[in-house]
């Protein structure tokens, strides 16, 4: 048989090798600013594409309402009124018209089948009518005189916003277009 005598250094290697205090809490403090920065990162990334699939679907709206408009206003066969935040057009022998009211910031059309909601959340909307004829040298055109008759182009400007958990984050850039009425 076989013996062998063991040395205490060898079980004072093994009690050393444990971890401290010191370190176990040094371990600890960097695993939560690691965690703390992935945190912030992850609410970023949902806060940052949360904001993207809101200004996708504003801007969906918005070019919805705006093809709507600009289909309707080519085929119209005249303006019978226009201010700010109204416009007035005779399609198809009956009255058109698109409003705007500040108060609800919701733009609706009102045809002879009824009034259709078709933008929500505009922070801002004119109408400015003009003639077709562009001023020498420019690409802008004549302002329409007072008799709105006279008037064969449309210019529709708004611009649109929405909040994100609370707090205005997405501003859609200035939607404008001038649309020639075809018919006159």
């Amino acid at each position: 048989m076989e013996c062998k005598i063991t040395s205490t250094k060898a079980r004072s290697l093994r009690r050393q090798s444990a971890t401290t205090l010191v370190e176990f809490m040094i371990g600890v403090s960097i695993g939560g600013i690691v965690l703390a920065a992935i945190a912030m990162l992850t609410v970023y990334t949902v806060r940052s594409f949360g904001a993207i699939s809101n200004y996708v679907d504003l801007d969906k709206d918005s070019r919805f309402a705006l093809d709507r408009m600009s289909q309707m206003i080519r085929e119209s066969d005249g303006v019978i009124s226009c201010s700010t935040n109204e416009l007035v057009v005779s399609y198809h022998a009956n009255n058109l018209t698109y409003t705007y009211n500040p108060n609800t910031r919701i733009l609706t059309q009102t045809y002879t089948n009824g009034t259709t909601t078709l933008l929500e959340g505009c922070d801002s909307l004119t109408f400015e009518l003009f003639q077709r004829n562009p001023v020498n040298g420019t690409y802008d055109q004549y302002p329409a005189t007072l008799i709105e008759s006279a008037g064969k182009m449309v210019q529709v400007t708004w611009i649109c916003s929405r909040t994100l958990v609370g707090s205005l984050v997405n501003t859609e850039s200035v939607q404008s277009a001038k649309i020639v009425i075809r018919k006159q």
